[in-house]
């Protein structure tokens, strides 16, 4: 378990310090928007009531407190599961991605009442609208990565 547990302190910990230092100490929540090397990489503030592409965002109370526990469920499980015999390190560790990007973002929920999201990557000629933080890239990678690397061998 000490891969999941490693990676999950690890996307954590980058994760909140990644947000103090742009949210806070950079003071995008008052700037909004901050060109760091337009148009590829831009910090543009984004407070994120729902889930991916703020679906379910309808500033609710009740919703902020479903996806929080909805957060501490799956990682819950994720983490019952991934202890169990049969899984590689490195499955462990992808485990340990969304773990850790869920919390980061359970954590935002509790702090700011929404995520904070503030990476903004586009290219030339395309604008994306969207924006993210560290804790989403986690927990795309390590779904992505439960995905591919839990299978086991199914022989008869």
């Amino acid at each position: 378990m000490r891969p999941a547990v490693i990676v999950a302190l690890v996307i954590l910990l980058a994760d909140q310090a990644s947000k103090w230092a742009v949210v806070e100490a950079l003071d995008l929540r008052t700037l909004g928007r901050i060109e760091v090397w337009p148009p590829f990489l831009t910090f543009q503030m984004a407070w994120n009531e729902g889930v991916n592409f703020g679906l379910l965002a309808n500033g609710a109370a009740l919703t902020r407190w479903f996806l929080i526990a909805l957060a501490l469920g799956i990682s819950a499980w994720v983490w019952l599961w991934i202890r169990g015999p049969g899984h590689s390190a490195a499955s462990r560790a992808a485990a340990g991605l969304l773990i850790g990007g869920a919390i980061g973002n359970v954590i935002d929920r509790l702090r700011y009442g929404a995520v904070a999201d503030f990476l903004n990557m586009s290219v030339p000629g395309i604008q994306n609208p969207y924006s993210f933080n560290v804790a989403d890239i986690a927990i795309f990678v390590g779904a992505i990565g439960l995905v591919l690397l839990t299978g086991r061998d199914k022989t008869p």
